[in-house]
């Protein structure tokens, strides 16, 4: 469902990914780890359309995301760590709005049981979303997603500055995604919420992916030992 192959991405003298190659297939989960400069909101940029790769191929869905632009963002969900919603409108009007422009229309009450199943309480969902925290900010960002029955989900740092329940509340929603056959994409600095949700963890580091851990059979804590060794080789090791 996504592909990126053998891309690399320069800004002038810096290279922002080099021979990148990463594939997320429909119904799984990968998280891509690595500090801040890594490369993994460049890997979502690509994939979204926002920039071109002077190297190698993106694909969505077997799409070009800059030349079928159009086609390729109907499959694409895209949550960042700031969702971005009319803070004068509730909750339930900021779906109603992204429903239409997906080119649905929705019950009033098939808008709130979305809410309601992505863990919004039913008191919040009439409230205008200047009043709610982050953490009911990108659960409304889920429905949105959820509503758009999108074939991939892109989130970059989703939970950056969530409490640990809204966290896991965010992360125990996203199975919800690939029970529905959706690839979902994750840019965290988040280990152990990685191991939560991921299928696969990538880390990245300096534009490359240094590694591909499978985190069955292994907690946090060894997933961040070998996270701090990546960190502390030579990237050209």
């Amino acid at each position: 469902m996504l592909s990126v192959q053998n891309v690399t991405k320069t800004f002038g003298h810096h290279t922002a990914l080099s021979e990148l190659t990463l594939e997320v297939a429909s119904g799984e989960t990968v998280c891509l780890l690595g500090a801040n400069g890594a490369g993994k909101t460049t890997t979502i940029n690509l994939l979204l359309g926002f920039s071109a790769p002077d190297q190698g191929v993106v694909r969505v869905d077997g799409r070009d995301p800059i030349k079928e632009s159009i086609k390729t963002r109907q499959a694409l969900a895209y949550i960042p760590e700031n969702v971005a919603l009319y803070p004068s409108l509730s909750g339930l009007e900021n779906l109603a709005y992204f429903d239409r422009l997906s080119g649905h229309k929705r019950s009033s009450a098939e808008l709130k049981a979305l809410l309601l199943d992505v863990g919004l309480q039913e008191r919040d969902i009439t409230r205008p979303v200047s009043a709610y925290s982050k953490g009911m900010r990108q659960k409304v960002g889920l429905a949105i997603a959820f509503a758009k029955k999108a074939k991939a989900l892109l989130l970059d740092e989703p939970m950056s500055g969530l409490d640990p329940k809204a966290a896991s509340d965010f992360t125990q929603r996203l199975t919800t995604f690939n029970d529905a056959g959706c690839a979902v994409l994750i840019a965290t600095h988040d280990i152990f919420r990685a191991k939560e949700s991921a299928s696969r963890i990538g880390i990245m580091k300096a534009g490359r992916l240094v590694d591909m851990i499978d985190p069955t059979g292994l907690d946090a804590g060894r997933i961040e030992q070998i996270y701090l060794q990546h960190m502390h080789a030579d990237v050209a090791s």
